[in-house]
């Protein structure tokens, strides 16, 4: 079975973190989409969050990584967006759980809060995670605002 395609994305805090998860994600034989930042040079997280979610809510992507010092600012951002179900997750269950119960297709991480290994724990948490479906999906199909 092929692997989808992992959209990912940081500002300046996530930089680091996200260079590492994408050589860690390679290594799991997944292909990613880098939306930037490119360097730790201060950014505005907003910048690189809406093109990846953009990227989900068109379907160019199934699931994305975000990343920035709290993961708050660019999970806010990206649930901005329809479709896109971005889960703050610093520890592995809240990973798995995202995916299980709330069929989130992004995972934001809090760069600042986590450490590298952490974070691809996490990471994996999520990737092997599926929707769970039953009872869980009238909950999330009253999720967005009509």
């Amino acid at each position: 079975m092929t692997k989808p395609t992992i959209a990912i994305a940081s500002d300046h805090a996530g930089y680091a973190t996200k260079e590492e998860l994408k050589r860690y994600l390679a290594g799991l034989g997944y292909d990613v989409w880098d939306f930037g930042t490119h360097s730790d040079a201060s950014v505005d997280y907003p910048d690189y969050a809406h093109p990846l979610a953009t990227a989900i809510e068109k379907g160019e992507y199934k699931l994305g990584i975000l990343l920035c010092g709290s993961g708050n600012g660019v999970s806010i951002t990206a649930n901005k967006h329809q479709g896109v179900r971005s889960a703050l997750c610093w520890i592995p269950e809240i990973a798995t759980l995202a995916r299980q119960h709330n069929d989130a297709n992004v995972c934001a991480l809090p760069a600042r809060f986590v450490s590298v290994d952490e974070a691809k724990q996490i990471v994996k948490a999520f990737l092997d995670a599926s929707f769970e479906g039953g009872r869980h999906i009238r909950r999330v199909e009253k999720i967005p605002v009509k």
